[in-house]
């Protein structure tokens, strides 16, 4: 796989999982904040994580082929990634042990993925 196919695959799945989000957040939710995914409130917060994957990962498609904006996109998507592992992480007492791993996982591997392929596109 390319670099340009990972990073399209990689953005496409964010918009995905934020749609999921923004549909069915209490259950795309509750492997990851465990009880608190049955709150309303909580709801309101993972809608708002929704949009926002949704959001960046329309970005990050529409500026794939640009040479300055879409490494520098991957890079941002990478970071807020790095964010979501570390809240995650810090929060981990309260959340199950099974969602702290998932995410170590998926946020870890999608920032990990994000740096790779925007350092990758700026030497395409």
């Amino acid at each position: 796989m390319s670099p340009r196919e990972g990073a399209r695959a990689l953005a496409i799945g964010r918009a995905a999982f934020g749609a999921a989000l923004l549909i069915a957040p209490e259950k795309v939710a509750k492997g990851w904040l465990g009880e608190y995914a049955e709150r309303p409130a909580v709801h309101a917060l993972v809608r708002s994580i929704g949009v926002r994957d949704v959001v960046l990962g329309m970005i990050a498609l529409h500026t794939l082929d640009h040479p300055e904006i879409g490494p520098r996109w991957q890079a941002t998507c990478a970071v807020v990634d790095t964010v979501d592992l570390l809240a995650t992480g810090a929060a981990r007492a309260d959340l199950p042990a099974a969602g702290v791993a998932g995410t170590a996982l998926v946020a870890g591997g999608a920032a990990a993925a994000g740096f790779y392929f925007s350092r990758a596109l700026k030497q395409s």
